[in-house]
């Protein structure tokens, strides 16, 4: 004999326990509201802080063996050289022999001026410290390269949506979610004061691939709960959606987890161990991308396609059959009441198969009694 397979995963893929996902839709909307209004209001208010690739500088080089200190000690001399404006410097490690230190954009009396402040910091004269100016204009072609990638992505995946589920609602259910991933983001990155790096751009579109993966997967379950709808009399559309939430959803949990974790350990060894650099913005989008990617798979995506399929007259036919069959059956279900027992009406539980639990149990204890007298 096969052993009953226990456990919240078997719970919920059975519909045993069910968390009403798609009933409380409006809470996750409005949750998501909050964070873009903060998102976007961050991007305005505090701005983005544009690494040295977008908005032109110098960038420095200095020979030196790195210790617990050094980046600190650098910077704190170039802040300090005499030049104004300098509070944005980013002095990282290279290795254990080398610092790079990129500031703002320098005319030749500052660069002399920042140039011997570094060399007096590590030790060495001006000449071995190096130094290369970064147009804005490169900075720019990064951004309309990043710009016209993000958008093809966008139509490719509307397309590949559309293609492999056959419904173009799921595709733009799919878009809305990517870009609420995306404007959290951002809008995190303006919040934290994190530096906007080619790093950070490469994050922001790995996260589309990982939100996306998992919205997929919520979609195929959603549609094999649903292909054969008119199959299905005792279940309306809202709760085929909800059901393969919940049969997905420890799933998704468990894949975020594990993608999480390793992007944690490279966010924490960017930002406390190495310093700013590539690691840190590169960890904080993956971290950020794959939280709000996972969240909105479940929370957005699937009740925004449940909204949108839910308003097609066949979808809205067979949920008004649901509810009538389900008004009937409610309505032929017989009650022990008072007056039953006191005609002396025998009825028993196997009487009641349409019954609550709590009327088949009341039947019951009326049939025992009814046996003792």
């Amino acid at each position: 004999m096969a052993k009953e397979k226990t456990g919240l995963a078997h719970a919920l893929y059975t519909g045993k326990v069910s968390y009403p996902f798609i009933d409380r839709k409006k809470v996750w909307y409005l949750v998501s509201l909050i964070l873009i209004v903060v998102s976007v209001l961050g991007v305005v208010i505090r701005g983005l802080n544009l690494g040295i690739d977008f908005q032109g500088g110098v960038e420095f080089k200095a020979s030196v063996k790195v210790v617990d200190g050094t980046t600190d000690k650098v910077r704190d001399a170039v802040v300090s050289s005499g030049p104004s404006d300098l509070d944005g410097t980013e002095v990282v490690s290279m290795g254990s022999n080398a610092v790079r230190i990129q500031t703002r954009p320098l005319n030749a009396s500052e660069n002399t001026t920042v140039r011997g402040a570094i060399a007096e910091a590590v030790g060495s004269s001006q000449q071995s410290v190096t130094y290369s100016n970064v147009g804005s204009q490169w900075g720019s072609e990064i951004t309309n390269k990043a710009l016209q990638a993000l958008l093809v992505f966008l139509v490719l995946v509307m397309i590949q949506i559309w293609a492999y589920f056959r419904n173009w609602k799921m595709a733009v259910a799919a878009i809305i979610a990517l870009a609420h991933d995306v404007i959290i983001t951002v809008g995190v990155y303006a919040i934290v004061g994190f530096s906007v790096t080619p790093s950070t751009l490469i994050g922001l579109l790995t996260i589309l691939g990982y939100s996306l993966y998992d919205t997929v997967v919520v979609f195929d379950k959603v549609r094999e709960n649903t292909v054969h709808l008119e199959q299905q009399p005792d279940r309306t559309f809202p709760e085929a959606v909800n059901l393969a939430i919940n049969q997905v959803l420890v799933r998704s949990i468990n894949t975020t987890l594990i993608g999480v974790l390793p992007v944690a350990a490279l966010l924490f060894a960017g930002a406390f161990v190495l310093g700013s650099g590539p690691l840190e913005d590169l960890g904080l989008a993956l971290f950020v991308g794959m939280i709000a990617g996972a969240y909105s798979s479940i929370f957005i995506a699937a009740p925004i396609f449940s909204q949108f399929k839910g308003r097609e007259e066949a979808i809205r036919k067979h949920d008004r059959a649901v509810a009538r069959r389900r008004e009937k059956a409610a309505d032929q279900t017989p009650r022990v009441t008072a007056r039953t027992v006191e005609a002396g009406v025998s009825i028993s539980a196997a009487d009641l198969p349409e019954a609550p639990a709590e009327r088949r149990n009341q039947a019951s204890r009326t049939t025992r009694s009814q046996r003792k007298k």
